[in-house]
């Protein structure tokens, strides 16, 4: 590796004769196919030869502060006013590449856990909403997370969940809604803790009836109107993608997934290279809510950008997933990139919506089908709802029919 990267016998010489340059000279293959350019894996080779005889691997685990320690010993990187700036992100890159390669070796001392407030406790929770509650993983992480804000939130810390008060929940939530929560928000908020809070009397850990006092925002039935943007706007969003960069062709392939399929953000993320069945021109998506997964006909519109982003984007690696990123490390694209592409690319355009991320071209979907004369129950069966109360709110959302229902002649009823 290094005799392809380096042409200069001397520079060859001093890599092959630094400290564990097989071990080196590995992590820079695995470097390679990962999708690092040439130019990157140069520099790699330097900081790996740079820093290989400070980090002394020889005497088993090494921890995150060992390297930190190396790599600040490192005359270059003492404080300048003139280069601060620049010495302390070339220290950060050397940390990050001495982590990789000490990581690569099995070397690496994990970070000692963070012993969270009623780790016990959330830990059974969680159990119990996944045997007998059989909620999606999402879910539960979006539990769990809550709950250890509130618990973070404590002041002083607390040993026993029976002395908490409905006081201490009422003033997290009024936290919360001081830092601009909506009502929504503070809704779903509450209800998380009151679940936890139910569980836990039922387990005799605290005090009996504090989750039925535990209040938030009362919301209407389909009491918002789901925001997105027009079928113009988004014939417009999918025609600005028409370029022939690789970023343009890969967001085109994805935003023709959300504006056609109504896919969550997750489930294109999700996509695997053995859910397009070519032959028998089919798409499988995993829907996570519904712990199932949904066939749909693959359409040319979308077929198309998938195949010309296959054949002139795509790298070729081991990961199955559809959508890489296009910068190495190479790997799978993840749902918050989706959103963050949506949202790019809409600002491009001027459209300001409220979120402005990928959900929002699952709701321009769904009424689009529902102007497009499509029943509630073929909507809901196309987006994956699993309650007939999730299509329902799009019916809010019809205006022109609402017109027409207006324009009616009742003649003498009135």
């Amino acid at each position: 590796m290094f005799s392809i990267l380096f042409q200069r016998p001397k520079v060859i010489t001093r890599h092959r004769a630094g400290p564990l340059a097989d071990e080196r000279e590995r992590f820079l293959r695995q470097c390679e196919a990962r999708g690092y350019a040439r130019s990157m894996l140069k520099k790699i080779a330097w900081i790996l030869l740079a820093v290989a005889d400070c980090i002394r691997i020889d005497r088993g685990k090494v921890t995150g502060g060992d390297i930190e320690q190396a790599v600040n010993s490192r005359r270059r990187f003492k404080r300048r006013p003139d280069v601060a700036q620049d010495s302390e992100s070339s220290r950060r890159l050397f940390i990050h590449i001495a982590t990789e390669w000490v990581r690569s070796l099995g070397c690496l001392e994990p970070p000692a856990e963070v012993e969270r407030p009623f780790a016990m406790q959330t830990a059974a929770f969680v159990q119990y909403l996944q045997n007998e509650r059989g909620l999606s993983p999402v879910t539960i992480s979006t539990r769990l997370e809550r709950l250890v804000w509130f618990f973070e939130s404590l002041h002083p810390s607390r040993d026993a969940l029976r002395t908490i008060s409905i006081a201490d929940v009422d003033a997290f939530i009024k936290a919360k809604s001081n830092q601009g929560w909506k009502r929504s928000s503070l809704h779903s908020l509450a209800s998380s803790l009151r679940s936890f809070f139910r569980f836990a009397e039922g387990q005799g850990w605290c005090s009996p009836g504090t989750a039925a006092v535990i209040e938030s925002p009362r919301l209407y039935a389909r009491e918002g109107l789901p925001e997105g943007p027009s079928w113009e706007l988004v014939q417009r969003l999918l025609a600005s993608t028409q370029g022939d960069d690789p970023a343009s062709i890969r967001a085109h392939a994805i935003l023709t997934l959300l504006a056609v399929y109504g896919f969550r953000r997750s489930e294109v993320a999700g996509l695997a290279l053995d859910d397009l069945d070519w032959v028998g021109e089919q798409i499988v998506v995993s829907r996570p809510k519904q712990r199932r997964s949904q066939c749909y006909p693959l359409l040319p519109a979308v077929g198309e950008p998938i195949l010309r982003y296959l054949h002139e984007v795509r790298p070729r690696c081991a990961h199955r997933a559809l959508f890489l990123t296009l910068n190495a490390p190479v790997r799978p694209l993840s749902a918050p990139s989706v959103t963050a592409l949506v949202h790019a690319r809409l600002g491009d355009l001027g459209i300001t919506l409220s979120p402005r991320g990928a959900h929002c071209l699952r709701h321009a979907c769904a009424s689009h089908l529902l102007a497009s004369g499509f029943s509630l129950k073929e909507i809901g069966d196309h987006l994956g709802h699993r309650a007939a109360n999730s299509t329902l709110s799009y019916t809010k959302v019809d205006l022109a029919r609402l017109r027409q229902v207006a324009e009616l002649d009742l003649g003498g009823l009135v």
